[in-house]
């Protein structure tokens, strides 16, 4: 009796344990970001997801794809340009999964499968281009690089969303004539620099000089215009005064200053205006 309850008890173990084992491998919780794809004997029945899914122990297999946009970093590698100058580049490709069948399905290993089809690509689309374009250029790389990959992986239900070229490294000796033409280009700087600074400091000291002309010209003339005001007014000063003089007072006048005219030691010879007078009337009447 006790070995009977022994055995039913074991078994009630037993069968506990494979329907928890069962339960287990059935249910599944699928986050948000991913998707199960189910095969069911082999046969893709599409994907579950997101939240709690049911399976079939042993018959369904259930393969997780990640939604989120994710990176692949492709190393350096090195191409010809259009002017047969090698190159090193090494780049970043961003994609995200948009069908989550035809990446597993269509596609046994993409990050592989991406890693070569960008070696090709980039070797492809660098050789389109002269070393000048490739160097300066940068963005119209990164969008035909991106064009010419989501052509490709399309078809695996990848989304090529970015392509970011991380670093170009020309050879040698484009790096040293790089490295002078930055010198000679600093340097020309710096000459048109000091050449625009003499040039304004020569043209802020002449238009002082000229300023300073005009300020002096301004001067004289203000200062000539006053002398001559004084002169006019003094004049009709003069004038004023002499109309109320009559002629008594002209006569004394001019006989004082011929006064002092004759008390001088000038050599020249002074003749009266009355003088000259009565010498025309004396030859006048001698004629007559």
């Amino acid at each position: 009796m006790a070995r009977d309850v022994v055995i039913g008890i074991v078994v009630a173990i037993v069968a506990v344990v494979l329907v928890l084992g069962f339960l287990y491998l059935s249910i599944r919780i699928v986050r948000e970001y991913q998707r199960n794809v189910v095969f069911r004997l082999g046969r893709c029945i599409g994907t579950k997801g997101p939240g709690i899914i049911l399976l079939i122990p042993v018959i369904d297999r259930p393969v997780m794809v990640d939604l989120r946009e994710q990176y692949l970093e492709i190393p350096r590698q090195t191409g010809i340009t259009k002017d047969n100058a090698p190159i090193e580049i090494d780049f970043i490709v961003f994609h995200r999964v948009v069908d989550a069948v035809d990446s597993v399905v269509k596609v046994q290993n993409f990050a592989g499968a991406a890693e070569n089809i960008a070696s090709t690509t980039l070797r492809s689309g660098v050789g389109d281009m002269n070393l000048d374009d490739v160097l300066s250029k940068r963005e119209q790389m990164n969008a035909v690089l991106q064009t010419k990959l989501d052509e490709v992986t399309e078809r695996w239900g990848v989304k090529i969303t970015n392509v970011e070229v991380r670093e170009i490294t020309p050879p040698p000796g484009v790096q040293e004539a790089m490295t002078r033409q930055m010198s000679a280009e600093r340097t020309r700087r710096a000459v048109v620099t000091e050449a625009e600074g003499t040039k304004q400091a020569a043209v802020t000291v002449a238009e002082g000089e000229k300023q300073a002309v005009i300020l002096s010209a301004e001067g004289d003339r203000q200062a000539a215009i006053l002398r001559a005001e004084g002169f006019a007014l003094a004049l009709s000063k003069i004038f004023d005064v002499a109309k109320t003089v009559d002629a008594n007072t002209m006569r004394l006048q001019y006989l004082d200053a011929l006064k002092d005219i004759g008390a001088s030691d000038a050599t020249k010879i002074v003749i009266p205006m009355e003088l000259g007078d009565i010498l025309a009337r004396a030859l006048g009447n001698a004629k007559t």
